[in-house]
């Protein structure tokens, strides 16, 4: 398996769907860091702050790693918004019946990296 370049960070076990997270991640990819927290500081989903969150522990690793590096010299390389399991909840309905509460989670993977040729 070939080794990935670039600084890693992932939250796992978040309480979220990641069918609802995905769109906000498609959005940020390949963008500068800057840009990245920009957007995702303007957007009204939940999922806009876990990715805000593990982001910011990406460049935090980038950063602490490697001394030259800068905030403005990290991009977005790849992210990646995988299932996660499930809690199962009841859920009561009428006439003494119930109904089974699927709460997703998700697990985010960010991958930051230096940009090339600057």
């Amino acid at each position: 398996m070939a080794e990935k370049k670039g600084y890693v960070a992932t939250s796992k076990f978040l309480i979220a769907s990641p069918t609802k997270v995905r769109p906000v991640a498609h959005v940020i990819n390949q963008k500068s860091y800057t840009e990245a927290m920009a957007i995702l500081a303007n957007m009204p989903q939940k999922g806009a702050t876990l990715i805000s969150a593990t982001l910011k522990s990406a460049a935090a690793n980038a950063l602490n790693q490697n001394s030259k590096l800068d905030e403005d010299m990290l991009y977005v390389k790849e992210i990646r918004v995988d299932e996660g399991p499930r809690l199962k909840r009841v859920w009561f309905r009428a006439r003494g019946r119930a109904d089974q509460l699927l709460k997703r989670m998700c697990h985010i993977t960010v991958i930051v990296d230096e940009k090339a040729g600057e």
